[in-house]
């Protein structure tokens, strides 16, 4: 489980090092579609066989049956959503049929955190191992939690060097760690503030997020299906 979280990050954190020097040689668009030609199915696979043998490995703890947790756990996974797809705004940009372009967003859950699919990443790993209980849980959030604090330096050396003062700027009124920069009065919460969620794109994200659970027969079924 590890190894293959382990190769993911290897290729998905390296390709995204690279997309400067690989858009200037093949285009935005076509490295978009090379991107996620290679990042996808190492990220199925790699979800298949979690649900494959997630319960697999070394039980450590087990706590299933306390009374409260499982809604607690629907909780932590669903708003952890919210932060993992922030800023998919134009989904034709993410599917590269309009041109790819860079969006520094200062708005909505950027506000909260300026890396908020790495604090995502976490609820929702923290969330089910406590749930799961066993080593295999334990070896997947290890994985997926180190490659996104990875993605946390390396994307703002990324952007640093590619944007200069713009980055550093939108860097002073953000922060890593969550609601840092607004305790610190460094970003300023419009009264308004509630408005910048509703939009279509967090309507979607909470529509899938359901389907999503409700789809998890579905997605053992399918998964089992693939003998890995």
């Amino acid at each position: 489980m590890l190894l293959l979280t382990i190769i993911f990050a290897i290729f998905h954190s390296g390709m995204a090092s690279l997309r400067e020097t690989g858009e200037k040689i093949i285009g935005e668009r076509a490295y978009r579609v090379l991107f996620a030609g290679i990042s996808l199915p190492l990220a199925v696979s790699t979800v298949v066989y979690f649900i494959n043998h997630r319960y697999d490995g070394i039980q450590l703890w087990q706590v299933q049956g306390i009374s409260g947790l499982h809604e607690l756990i629907w909780f932590s996974s669903f708003i952890s959503f919210f932060f993992l797809y922030p800023s998919t705004f134009n989904l034709l940009e993410v599917a590269a049929v309009d041109k790819p372009k860079f969006h520094m967003w200062e708005t909505g859950i950027m506000r909260i955190t300026r890396h908020p699919q790495m604090v995502g990443q976490v609820i929702w790993c923290l969330a089910h191992t406590l749930w799961i209980g066993n080593s295999v849980a334990v070896a997947a959030s290890i994985g997926l939690i180190g490659h996104h604090l990875f993605g946390v330096w390396n994307g703002d050396r990324r952007l640093a060097s590619r944007y200069g003062e713009a980055f550093e700027v939108l860097k002073q009124r953000t922060s890593v760690i969550p609601f840092a920069a607004i305790i610190e009065g460094r970003q300023k919460l419009p009264n308004d503030y509630y408005k910048e969620f509703i939009r279509l794109p967090y309507l979607a994200i909470t529509a899938l997020t359901l389907g999503a659970y409700f789809a998890h027969p579905l997605m053992q079924a399918s998964s089992y299906k693939l003998p890995w």
